[in-house]
């Protein structure tokens, strides 16, 4: 397994080995991997002939008050488990590689990110964009891979490659769960055993959406407050958001009559955990 730091290194090798015709995946992460991302590796590993994963905490995604400093890393670990999967590459770079002294290009997509973690974290996504941006045209990976518990980012990222013509198809792979249910995240591990507990209202508040629909409610405000009421119910949660949206555009809905979305953002202690889940309403 190959470890590169540099842009030019990577473009270097995996020029090489398009000489021979061999197809790329790409699984961009932040580090400190879990099973959500191994999963998107073997996805990855298994459709492509070379597996790239990049490590990156990106800064220009974290707000002034968020986590970037403390965010969990642990590089000899997490390329340990990469090695262990048969990635082929690992990118790796410093800040200052990705984003130079004179760096001063911003990459946008409007819309979409009016909602959500986009109306609760301005600049969030402009960050997402242009590192995944600027991984998409350092890789150049037929096929690039993330996860769908950040959802509203695997939408954002299908609109940027679309509105901008990128030769790639992204994929999306469904949430990974610890065995008591809470999705799997880095920053879970910020999480005490008290604390741990109560994020599991997270998703066990989809059981009662679930329930509501069963028995005939298809009014988006009165299942956003069963849920809020649920998960507040519990110590340690703040609730940052609680959003009934459209699948596609994200848009908040007043009622439910097809498939939809249920978003949650919860700090629960510390950690702020993002959980959704895709709902079908039944036709009678």
């Amino acid at each position: 397994m190959k470890i590169f730091k540099t842009i030019n290194e990577t473009k270097n090798f995996l020029r090489e080995q398009r000489k021979s015709g061999k197809s790329v995946g790409l699984v961009p992460t932040m580090g400190f991997l879990h099973e959500g991302h191994l999963s998107l590796v073997r996805k990855s590993v298994n459709e492509n002939d070379i597996t790239v994963v990049s490590i990156f905490v990106n800064p220009a995604q974290f707000g002034p008050n968020e986590d970037f400093d403390s965010y969990p890393r642990n590089f000899d670990r997490d390329t340990a488990l990469l090695k262990k999967n048969a990635v082929d590459c690992v990118f790796a770079p410093e800040v200052s590689e990705m984003y130079p002294n004179n760096f001063s290009t911003k990459v946008t997509v409007n819309e979409i990110t009016d909602y959500l973690c986009g109306a609760k974290r301005p600049g969030h996504f402009d960050g997402v964009a242009i590192v995944v941006t600027k991984l998409l045209n350092i890789v150049g990976p037929d096929k690039a891979y993330f996860g769908m518990k950040d959802y509203q980012q695997l939408k954002v990222i299908q609109r940027l490659v679309k509105d901008l013509n990128m030769d790639v198809e992204i994929k999306g792979g469904p949430i990974v769960r610890e065995n008591d249910g809470l999705a799997m995240s880095s920053r879970n591990t910020y999480l005490t055993q008290a604390q741990r507990k109560s994020a599991l209202s997270l998703v066990k508040s989809f059981d009662i959406v679930q329930r509501m629909l069963d028995q005939g409610e298809r009014s988006a405000k009165s299942l956003k407050e069963a849920v809020h009421n649920y998960i507040s119910g519990f110590e340690h949660t703040s609730i940052d958001y609680v959003e009934i949206v459209d699948k596609e555009t994200l848009e908040p809905l007043e009622t439910v009559s097809q498939s939809f979305l249920v978003a949650l953002a919860v700090y629960v202690g510390k950690a702020r955990l993002i959980d959704n889940k895709l709902f079908e309403v039944k036709r009678c």
